[in-house]
């Protein structure tokens, strides 16, 4: 049995323990949250929650700590912090920023003699594999990712921050004149604005300025100014109604030639009625690997390109091989 530690309790940290039901081999023994313990319930029996200053007391009793933070302030501390203490999983995804994370996470690991699996989900993560596959099977080739269509929960922020904003989501949408160009392995050059689309649904205050913040919405640099942008203003029973889930999703498209004129198209896709419910589930996975790496004596940083794909399964390499090959 892999004891898990969970930390952090947003909707990526119930994500976890939903995955965990659903794993006979592993078992939540303690969520690590910064708000009052005692005003959270959770999903697992047999665990409690303790506030984030008492992790360090369950140094080895904890196999792998998941941590469920955010990419932007929290996982950049918490990863080499934690990995001095605890094996580790987790989901940064700012793609930037990884190579320097993996840095900082190794020398942690290296230092407490635990495994860091870091950027685990599906982009990067399952993504990522696939990307790598089609760079390695078709070498004279271009890789295409689309997003979408979903909820992305980085943008509807930027949105809500806003002023005379009071709620707002929006999707990414993939064109699809784009991505059939692509799947008909035409290997087209394609700009921001001509891969995908970005649709708000924003909830304005009463008395706000509809015209200053559609202006504000459709030129905001870095989120907005780049693409083709639809604003819909509506009320908050709709925004509730029609929007309260978190969908996602996306595809990884790899067009090349084996020789000429002998076309190949690679495409792997994955449509998601919770993007944090599907991402838990891949952290899972990959804690079961850390868990594994670490029982072998492995030491450091690794990343989904790094670890085999049969420590991802519960199963004996020899049920893999008779049953999946």
């Amino acid at each position: 049995m892999i004891r898990l530690g969970i930390m952090g309790y947003g909707n990526l940290g119930r994500g976890v323990e939903l995955a965990a039901m659903k794993n006979p081999d592993v078992e939540v023994v303690a969520v690590f949250t910064r708000r009052d313990p005692s005003s959270l319930k959770i999903l697992s029996e047999g665990a409690s929650v303790y506030s984030v200053s008492d992790a360090e007391k369950f140094v080895g009793k904890i196999d792998v700590m998941i941590l469920c933070g955010g990419s932007a302030t929290d996982l950049p501390v918490q990863g080499p912090a934690f990995a001095r203490l605890f094996n580790i999983v987790d989901s940064f995804d700012t793609h930037a920023n990884i190579p320097a994370h993996f840095a900082d996470c190794d020398a942690a690991s290296r230092e407490g003699g635990t495994v860091s699996v870091i950027s685990v989900g599906w982009d990067p993560g399952m993504f990522s594999l696939n990307r790598l596959y089609g760079q390695c099977i078709l070498p004279d080739g271009k890789d295409y990712t689309f997003w979408g269509r979903g909820v992305s929960q980085g943008h509807s922020d930027a949105i809500r921050r806003i002023e005379g904003v009071l709620d707002a989501r929006q999707y990414t949408i993939p064109v699809p004149v784009a991505v059939e160009a692509v799947r008909r392995g035409e290997n087209p050059e394609l700009t921001t604005r001509e891969k995908h689309q970005r649709e708000c649904f924003v909830v304005a205050a009463p008395d706000a300025d509809l015209a200053r913040i559609e202006k504000e919405i459709v030129t905001m640099p870095n989120y907005f100014a780049d693409y083709d942008t639809t604003v819909h203003f509506i009320t908050m029973e709709e925004l509730q109604r029609d929007h309260k889930g978190i969908p996602h999703g996306g595809r990884v498209i790899r067009s090349g030639e084996t020789s000429d004129g002998m076309g190949h198209v690679i495409e792997y896709s994955l449509k998601l009625d919770s993007n944090p419910e599907f991402t838990a589930s891949v952290l899972l996975a990959y804690a079961r690997a850390a868990a594994r790496l670490s029982a072998e004596g492995v030491v450091g940083a690794k990343t989904v390109l790094d670890i085999p794909p049969s420590y991802l399964s519960r199963e004996s390499g020899e049920t893999l091989r008779a049953t999946l090959l």
